[in-house]
């Protein structure tokens, strides 16, 4: 067992079991960073804080992208920073972390990727997308192939991409516009996780 996520890891690993087990999927009335409400949130700071349990998933990443050749891995502050950095070592090659400069995803600090290298941009919580479309098109702007997108947890509903997605695990779970609130939703007080501004 773990003795900081209290989750035991089994030699065979049920990632719905393991993300259940470490407290990331929680239940209410959110509002998303999207601006979509839910009534299913997915802290990926349980999984993101725990590298035992955070390997585990990215394992499953690597492993669906390892055939790419890939030369680069790229994720944005924070999660997919974190993300970047687990799976750069898992397949070998750089990271490369995208920030926020003037409203815009860039790569900052004098980083830069070689013309046309093959990157994979990763990021924790795919909902919406904006946050993987943005952080390829920091990769694009700076030169960059992307060849792939990878997360550790798909809580989408119709997203598409014109380059492969793989999701370590699959979250179930409905967003609503303001708009088309069901009333059993607008009863629930509203939660506001997340750190992107509205």
């Amino acid at each position: 067992m773990n003795a900081d996520s209290g989750v035991t890891m089994p030699k065979v690993v049920d990632l719905d079991q393991l993300l259940q087990e470490s407290g990331a999927i929680l239940k209410g009335h959110f509002l998303l960073s999207s601006g979509l409400h839910s009534d299913i949130y997915v802290e990926k700071f349980r999984v993101l804080e725990c590298p035992e349990i955070l390997s585990v998933f990215c394992s499953k990443i690597a492993d669906s992208f390892r055939s790419f050749e890939v030369e680069f891995i790229a994720g944005p502050s924070t999660g997919g920073m974190i993300i970047a950095y687990e799976l750069s070592r898992l397949l070998g090659v750089q990271a490369r972390y995208i920030e926020s400069e003037n409203g815009s995803k860039t790569f900052r600090r004098n980083a830069s990727i070689p013309q046309g290298a093959k990157v994979l941009v990763v990021d924790d919580v795919l909902t919406t997308g904006l946050s993987l479309t943005e952080s390829a098109g920091a990769v694009r702007n700076a030169g960059g192939n992307v060849i792939g997108y990878g997360v550790l947890i798909d809580r989408s509903e119709n997203f598409t991409a014109d380059t492969p997605v793989f999701a370590a695990v699959k979250v179930q779970g409905s967003t609503y516009k303001e708009t088309d609130l069901p009333a059993w939703l607008s009863e629930i007080p509203i939660t506001k996780p997340g750190t992107r501004n509205l």
